[in-house]
């Protein structure tokens, strides 16, 4: 199942690039890498501490009357989970996650230079690793096994910085809890116990090189009768 998801838009996504030089204007290939900042809502640590890696190929394909339309899938591997640095009497915990990824969405781009964008993504959990360091025994009473799938919702804005160079802002949150956990409130008596649910909260800042975008044209500026670029 894992090899199937990721050869299979793996080789959608490169044989598409295969064809960005025939097809320049339906077509575009592009790579990104980044960062993620991430955080776990629901395990009671705060703050966007974790970071993780976000990279891999996409292709897009314009459409709508100007083209500042288009629809686009990558294939990611992306690392979320949470980190929580205590003091000596404090927890220390971190959680890591590896996904592979597939967002789908869809962008506005104006005049080539802005882009922004919302959509879906399916992450297949394929790695992860739980550790704490605390006086006590545990970060929570019980919990549930990971869930195998996270599946999130996207908006997404990018800026042009040069040629072909896009600076990309994204943000992802789960849509379904990846589990639940039991949590126990230190400072009350009788000890009160809570369910949480909890959720992936992302925050990636990446660079896109799109391949076979055209470059944007200089428009004639009129100077005393005389046309300058």
């Amino acid at each position: 199942m894992l090899k199937r998801l990721f050869f299979l838009p793996l080789l959608f996504i490169f044989t598409m690039l295969c064809f960005t030089e025939a097809n320049a204007q339906r077509i575009l290939g592009a790579v990104s890498l980044g960062m993620n900042l991430t955080q776990v809502d629901g395990d009671d640590f705060f703050g966007f501490h974790k970071i993780g890696l976000n990279v891999g190929p996409m292709v897009a394909v314009p459409f709508g009357r100007k083209k500042n339309w288009s629809v686009s899938m990558e294939l990611l591997y992306s690392q979320k989970g949470s980190f929580h640095n205590g003091a000596v009497d404090s927890t220390t915990y971190k959680l890591v996650q590896d996904y592979a990824e597939i967002p789908v969405l869809v962008h506005f781009t104006d005049k080539k230079l802005v882009s922004g964008g919302v959509g879906f993504s399916y992450g297949q959990l394929i790695n992860y690793k739980e550790t704490s360091n605390s006086f006590y025994d545990k970060v929570y009473v019980e919990k549930s096994d990971l869930s195998n799938y996270d599946f999130s919702i996207i908006g997404d804005f990018q800026i042009r910085l040069w040629s072909k160079l896009w600076a990309n802002f994204r943000y992802q949150y789960s849509l379904m809890s990846n589990r639940q956990v039991t949590v126990e409130v230190p400072y009350s008596y009788p000890r009160v116990q809570n369910v949480q649910q909890q959720y992936n909260n992302v925050i990636s800042i990446r660079l896109t090189w799109v391949f076979n975008q055209e470059k944007i044209s200089k428009r004639p500026k009129q100077q005393s009768g005389v046309e300058t670029f």
